[in-house]
C-alpha cells in the first residue's frame, strides 16, 4: 500500500509530506483548492507524461516520491527482483522534472525508463477517474473492464500470441505472393537458361582442356616437324649427331681419367649429359608415337570450342566460367523451386494458424461468457442498492469468427434497463448522466475487489450522485477499504463521512504566491468539514449534528 507521499514544488505545491494509512482515507476540500493535486502528484510517480508547467513558479524542478509497502504485494516484489531492483518490503519511486522539462525517474534509488515506472505502478495503484463512467460507453473499455473482473491474464496472453502468429505468417504469405510473377518469369527464364546449358554439358575444367588440346593439334605439323628435327640432332643423324659424338667424349674422358684421377668427374658428367640425351630422345620418340593429327576430331574441338564461347558471351560470362555459371543457375532453379514449395506451405501454415487463434479465442470468449453472467448479477445488486431498484444489467458476449485482434474475437456490449417492462438496450441508448455515474461506479467498485492492486484511487467518481445513494457509495468504498487502501477524492459529506481517515485540503494565499496544503483531520475537525459540506460557509447546530450522525 502507499505509505507516503512526497511533493516539492509541484504546482501550486511548495512542500507536502503526506502519510497515508490502510483502508479508505477520504479527501475534501474547497472547489479550487486543488483536492486532487496530490493525485495528479502521485501520478507522476507512476510515469504519467509531465512538462516544464508542473514545476512551481520560481522552482529549478519538481520533485515527488512515493514510499509503498510490500508486505502483500507479491507480484510487485517479483517484478522488482526480476529486474535486480528490490529493497526488502519497501519501494520508492521518485520523479524529478526540471524547468527544462527534462524528467528522470527513480525506482529504490536507481535510475529507470518511464516505461519501467508505468510497469511497476499499475502493479501498486489504480486510479478511477471522475469521467470513467464516460469511457465505459465504448465497447473496447466495456471489454476491458470485463477482463480485468475475470482475471484471465494467461488466455489473453496466449490468444494474443495467436494472433501475432498469424498476422506473422500472413506477412510472410504476402511477401512472397507479390513476388510471385516476377518469380515465375525469372524460374521461366533459368529453366529455359539451364536446359540449354545442360545439353551443352560443359563441365568445370573442361573449357581450358578443350582450348588446351585445339592449340596442340592447331600446331600439330609443326609440333611432328620440330620434333622430328630434335631426334635427327640427339640420335637418328647418320653422319653425326649428339649420342653419338658424347659417347665418343667419354671414351676419351674414361682414358684420361686412367692418366688422372682428377679427372674422374668429367668422365662422371659426361656420361649423366649422355643419359639425358638418350631420355630426352625416348620422351620424343613415345610423344610422336601417340601424336595423332586428327581432323574429324579437331573440327569437333573447334566446334565445342565456338559454342562455349557464344554461349558465354551469352550469358556475360568469360568462357572458362561458364561450367560455374551452368552450376549457379541450377542451384537458383532448386532455389525458385523451394519457394515455390514454400507458397504451398505457408498457405497450409496460415490456415492451421487461424484454426489455432480461433480455439484459442473461443476458450477467451467461453470465460469471458462464465464471468459475465457473475458480474450481471453483481452489477444489477449494485444499481439497486444505488436507488435503481427496477434496474437490470447484463452482459452480451458474443463470438464471431470474422473478428481477429490481439483481444480476441468478441463483440461486448453493456446491456441495461432502469424502469420496468423496458427491454435491455445498449448502455449508451439508456443510462442518463446521473445513472450512468452509478452503473459505473458499481462496477469499478466491483471490478476493484477482484484485481489485486493494493491501493486504489476513485477522483471524484460520485459525480452526478446525491441523496441516499450517496451514503450508498460511501458505504460502498467503506466496505473496500476494508481489504484494500481506497483514497477518494470527494464533494459529497456522505461519501466523506464513511471514510477511516480524512484529509482537508485548503488552498492559501502568502508573501504574495498561492500555496496548497493537505492535512489529517482529527475527529472535531471531520464534523467541522462534514457540516460544512452538508451547509456551505453558514455552519449550524443541525449541521453540525447531521454530521456527528454520518462520522458515526
Amino acid at each position: 500500500m502507499l505509505c507516503q507521499l512526497s511533493i516539492n514544488n509541484f504546482a501550486i505545491v511548495r512542500f507536502l509530506e503526506l502519510d497515508f494509512r490502510p483502508g479508505m482515507t477520504s479527501i475534501t476540500g474547497e472547489t479550487g483548492a486543488g483536492k486532487s493535486i496530490a493525485i495528479d502528484a502521485l501520478g507522476l510517480c507512476l510515469g504519467n507524461r509531465a512538462d516544464a508547467s508542473s514545476v512551481r513558479p520560481g522552482a529549478s524542478k519538481t520533485e515527488v516520491s512515493a514510499r509503498f509497502s510490500l508486505e502483500d504485494v507479491p507480484l510487485a516484489k517479483r517484478w522488482l527482483e526480476d529486474n535486480d531492483l528490490e529493497l526488502d518490503d519497501e519501494c520508492i519511486l521518485r520523479r524529478t522534472i526540471g524547468s527544462d522539462g527534462r524528467s528522470r525517474a527513480y525506482i529504490n534509488g536507481n535510475p529507470v525508463p518511464l516505461t519501467q515506472l508505468k510497469l511497476l505502478g499499475q502493479l501498486l495503484v489504480g486510479i478511477h477517474g471522475q469521467h470513467a463512467h464516460h469511457a465505459m460507453l465504448k465497447s473496447e473499455h466495456q471489454l476491458t473492464l470485463l477482463d480485468s473482473y475475470a482475471n484471465h491474464r494467461l488466455l489473453i496472453d496466449t490468444v494474443a500470441a495467436s494472433y501475432q502468429r498469424c498476422k506473422q505468417i500472413e506477412a510472410e504469405l504476402k511477401q512472397l505472393e507479390a513476388s510471385q510473377q516476377e518469380r515465375i518469369a525469372r524460374k521461366q527464364l533459368v529453366q529455359y537458361q539451364v536446359e540449354e546449358l545442360d545439353e551443352f554439358d560443359l563441365k568445370v575444367g573442361e573449357f581450358e582442356e578443350i582450348e588446351q588440346e585445339h592449340k596442340r593439334l592447331a600446331n600439330g605439323t609443326e609440333l611432328v616437324d620440330s620434333c622430328q628435327a630434335s631426334l635427327f640432332l640427339l640420335t637418328d643423324g647418320e653422319e653425326s649427331n649428339i649420342e653419338s659424338l658424347l659417347n665418343k667424349a667419354v671414351g676419351l674422358a674414361e682414358n684420361l681419367q686412367s692418366y688422372d684421377p682428377a679427372l674422374t668427374n668429367v668422365s662422371t658428367m659426361l656420361n649423366e649429359a649422355l643419359i639425358q640425351v638418350q631420355e630426352s630422345a625416348g620422351e620424343l620418340q613415345h610423344y610422336l608415337s601417340k601424336l595423332e593429327l586428327d581432323p574429324a576430331h579437331f573440327a569437333y574441338l573447334e566446334e565445342r570450342l565456338s559454342k562455349a564461347m557464344q554461349l558465354a558471351r551469352k550469358h556475360h560470362v568469360s568462357p572458362d566460367k561458364l561450367a560455374e555459371h551452368h552450376l549457379a543457375l541450377k542451384s537458383e532453379l532448386t532455389t525458385l523451386d523451394d519457394d515455390e514449395n514454400k507458397l504451398e506451405d505457408i498457405q497450409r501454415q496460415v490456415e492451421a494458424s487461424k484454426v489455432a487463434y480461433l480455439a484459442n479465442a473461443q476458450k477467451l470468449s467461453q470465460s469471458r461468457a462464465r464471468y459475465a453472467k457473475e458480474l450481471d448479477k453483481l452489477v444489477t445488486q449494485s444499481i439497486h442498492e444505488l436507488n435503481m431498484p427496477k434496474g437490470k444489467f447484463t452482459i452480451e458476449v458474443n463470438f464471431n469468427p470474422e473478428i481477429m485482434s490481439m483481444n480476441g474475437s468478441d463483440n461486448i456490449e453493456f446491456m441495461v434497463t432502469t424502469n420496468p417492462g423496458q427491454p435491455l438496450q445498449p448502455i449508451s441508448r439508456v443510462a442518463s448522466g446521473g445513472e450512468l455515474s452509478r452503473i459505473g461506479l458499481g462496477i469499478q467498485v466491483i471490478t476493484a475487489k477482484k484485481v489485486a492492486t493494493p491501493t486504489l484511487i476513485f477522483d471524484e467518481v460520485d459525480v452526478g450522485i446525491s441523496g441516499p445513494t450517496a451514503a450508498v457509495v460511501g458505504r460502498m468504498l467503506r466496505s473496500l477499504g476494508e481489504s484494500t487502501q481506497v483514497l477518494c477524492v470527494t464533494h459529497l459529506p456522505q461519501v466523506a463521512g464513511n471514510g477511516h481517515q480524512h484529509m482537508f485540503v485548503n488552498k492559501f494565499n502568502k508573501a504574495g504566491s498561492t500555496e496548497t496544503t493537505m492535512t489529517p483531520l482529527d475527529r472535531e475537525q471531520r464534523i467541522q468539514e462534514l457540516a460544512r459540506l452538508l451547509g456551505g460557509d453558514t455552519i449550524t447546530t443541525n449541521t453540525l449534528a447531521n454530521a456527528r450522525e454520518l462520522l458515526q
